[in-house]
């Protein structure tokens, strides 16, 4: 297994739709182990494959506690099939947005289809946290980020200090 760079906001790789897994095989599983070690290390609980540059519709989350027993969750092609009307609200940060944080509502559950780390059909209700942080790494599938829920104002000011901060870590200090 190895880390992965992830990439920041504004670069465009993030706002594009990624594509459909033709099958899981050794080369994948490597992929989503890499995927996993870098979400732990960065640390985060959930993390698309468009985040570390790869247009594949793959996605890696684990909402377990520090003190808790990882139970990672592979989700190969996911599709959302339904939603709940029901509403809640989540801090929502991401790692391709370091630092930045808003509360995001969403559906409080959704039911999602997809295939497991061996290529096996799932389904599964997810509610709360888990339904909050499925949806939001569906959304990076699709070339959405959190942002996008927030005002214009508030989207264009985290935007531009991540463009600051960027410029800033390219500076060469002698």
């Amino acid at each position: 297994m190895s880390q992965r760079n992830i990439v920041i906001e504004p670069d465009p790789i993030l706002r594009k739709k990624s594509e459909n897994l033709e099958k899981v095989d050794d080369e994948l599983k490597k992929l989503m182990d890499d995927m996993l070690e870098t979400m732990y290390a960065a640390p985060g609980i959930g993390l698309a494959a468009v985040q570390i540059g790869i247009l594949k519709r793959l996605i890696v989350i684990d909402i377990s506690k520090k003190d808790e027993k990882k139970d990672p969750l592979f989700l190969i092609n996911p599709e959302i099939i339904s939603k709940s009307n029901n509403t809640s609200t989540y801090e929502e940060g991401c790692l391709s947005l370091p630092g930045h944080f808003a509360e995001i509502e969403r559906p409080a559950e959704c039911q999602v289809s997809y295939l497991d780390y061996n290529g096996k059909k799932k389904k599964i209700t997810a509610k709360g946290l888990l339904s909050t942080c499925i949806q939001h790494e569906v959304d990076h599938l699709n070339g959405i980020l959190f942002i996008d829920y927030l005002s214009k104002l508030k989207k264009d000011m985290i935007i531009k200090k991540l463009i600051k901060h960027r410029k800033e870590l390219k500076k060469i200090v002698l």
